[in-house]
């Protein structure tokens, strides 16, 4: 019987799917975010089915000489060195599409709550500070013919604007290349070939790009300076994409008037200074959280390992990521 290794806990159906197949191990959270113990332990299985915080090196994969499929439980996989996993001849795949709209949703919960004060005014009726209407209290951004800038229009981006189109907002958007010309119409979303004209034109900025060599820490200070001040920043993609010591500054020094982060640079340590800044919401990674994504990501990522695990070929298995 093959044997698989899940990093940490996930729903239950995915891991009784699972077990029908093979020998199932699931480690405690937090165990697997070392290198050295996956060295340790992977020589015994077939099948790793991983977080993003597991750390999927050329070492990792090296030791794993019965390993033959490598699972992300999310759509991305910068955690994995994918290059190294194919010239040993292991396969990698993630989960695209099932997280699109519960993250879709939740990018524009983020930037309601930012640009309405949800966080500052709750804290404020908690601390017993509330006594009646105030015609000054906690004035937000209204959403309606405002700009919503977008790095990364891929289907979650493409989810996000939807949304805001709802809301009234004009669409601006940077990718790597345009969208078809039939979704450009369908969202009335200008093309910006710039990301730092895009930047200085949005009254929010979203980021839903991949983290690559050309993403990283591509919200700098220079980028910072170009933002309008009442600007808000959204980050639902990568930590990394932020430098978060240049955020946090401008933050404090109001160069910016807001930021939603779901992610960090160095997960779970969140920058000091993020922590004290005025108008910021910090949040623990949770924009695909709900009882019907996370069974989804786990059940794609699950049907892989089964799927490589019984010998199909790679023209069957659609969510196999190729080098």
């Amino acid at each position: 019987m093959p044997k698989i290794l899940i990093t940490e806990p996930i729903p239950d159906d995915v891991i009784d799917y699972l077990k029908n197949f093979a020998s199932v191990t699931v480690g405690n959270k937090g165990t697997y975010q070392s290198e050295e113990t996956l060295i340790r332990d992977i020589p015994e299985y077939d099948g790793l089915l991983c977080m993003l915080s597991t750390p999927v090196t050329e070492e990792v994969l090296s030791a794993g000489k019965n390993l033959k499929i490598v699972a992300n439980f999310a759509v991305g996989y910068d955690n994995i060195d994918v290059e190294a996993a194919h010239n040993l001849g292991i396969k990698t795949a993630n989960t695209p599409d099932v997280l699109t709209e519960a993250c879709g949703d939740y990018a524009m919960g983020l930037l309601l709550a930012l640009s309405r004060k949800f966080k500052d005014a709750e804290q404020y009726l908690r601390d017993g500070n509330f006594t009646g209407w105030e015609p000054l209290g906690f004035l937000g951004m209204e959403l309606r013919d405002r700009t919503l800038g977008i790095i990364g229009m891929g289907r979650i981006g493409q989810a996000f604007a939807h949304r805001a189109r709802a809301f009234g907002m004009k669409i601006i958007y940077n990718n790597r290349s345009r969208v078809d010309e039939q979704k450009e119409q369908e969202l009335e979303a200008e093309f910006i070939s710039d990301h730092k004209e895009l930047a200085q034109r949005a009254d929010v900025l979203s980021l839903n790009c991949p983290l690559t060599e050309e993403t990283h820490h591509l919200v700098d200070k220079e980028l910072l300076d170009l933002m309008p001040e009442h600007a808000l920043l959204v980050n639902i993609s990568r930590g990394a994409v932020i430098d978060e010591a240049a955020l946090a500054q401008s933050l404090h020094q109001n160069q910016i008037a807001g930021a939603a982060l779901d992610v960090f640079e160095e997960e779970p340590k969140v920058h000091p200074d993020l922590l004290s800044a005025p108008n910021t919401l910090l949040l623990p990674h949770i924009a695909s959280a709900t009882h019907r994504t996370r069974k989804d990501i786990g059940m794609l990522a699950a049907e892989a390992i089964t799927s490589v695990l019984e010998g199909k070929p790679d023209n069957e298995i659609p969510n196999l990521i190729s080098r």
